[in-house]
């Protein structure tokens, strides 16, 4: 009876480590190759868009507020006179507050400032230095920033992404011919991201004191867009 125990006790030994040791073995490793792959596609840039605003300093709050309002008025209307679509203008930000000196350790109250930034959208990039010119004819003190940008980016960060592809795709055709394979198939494809951004061009303006309109255009350069792609792309080779 005890030699029929042991043997039935071994055998369920055997059956519970069986599976465990099958598990245990390692998979044969697939060789493979990774490679990264970068793509830069440029474009011109078909829209653009001007930051302006106006501020106004005064004695008392309700001034500054006024008076802001006034020239911001002016701008705007100027602007719609000059071709640009209402909806194409919106107001990116409204302050007014106080202003203080610091002196010996003391805080004296000055004037009130009233700040109103807009932005403009421009289909037509030809423009921007004559709308930059006219919002300060007309009365905005301040041209903050001038940026292009592309109507459709995201067919060019697409297009980028591909060439990025084609060009790790490539890479690793070339290592693996180079050991005397071919590879097999595509296993997984990373994209890194996108490391571009459209950098405002900085643009210093003041009112002009006579004859604004026979004053040449500012001149402005669009210049081209860069859309950077990066991806990591791992084959298996045979």
């Amino acid at each position: 009876m005890r030699s029929h125990l042991a043997i039935v006790t071994a055998f369920a030994i055997l059956c519970a480590v069986g599976p465990a040791a099958a598990q245990d073995t390692p998979a044969p490793q697939i060789p493979q190759i990774v490679t990264h792959g970068d793509a830069t596609v440029r474009r011109a840039p078909d829209r653009a868009f001007v930051v302006a605003a106006v501020e106004v300093r005064a004695k008392a709050p309700r001034d500054a507020q006024r008076q802001n309002a006034e020239a911001m008025t002016a701008v705007q209307q100027r602007l719609t006179a000059a071709g640009v679509p209402r909806d194409a203008i919106r107001t990116l930000g409204y302050s007014l507050q106080q202003e203080f000196d610091f002196a010996n350790g003391r805080r004296t109250p000055r004037d009130y400032l009233a700040r109103n930034s807009i932005e403009v959208r421009l289909d037509d990039v030809e423009k921007v230095g004559e709308i930059a010119d006219l919002a300060v004819q007309a009365g905005a003190t301040n041209i903050a920033s001038i940026r292009f940008e592309l109507k459709d980016r995201a067919g060019a960060e697409r297009e980028a992404l591909r060439l990025a592809v084609v060009d790790a795709r490539a890479r690793a055709d070339a290592l693996a011919a180079g050991a005397g394979r071919t590879i097999d198939r595509v296993l997984r494809i990373d994209d890194s991201g996108q490391n571009d951004s459209p950098r405002p061009m900085p643009y210093a303006a003041t009112m002009r004191a006579s004859a604004p309109d026979q004053a040449a255009p500012t001149p402005i350069e669009a210049g081209e867009i860069e859309i950077h792609a990066q991806v990591t792309l791992t084959v298996s080779i045979k």
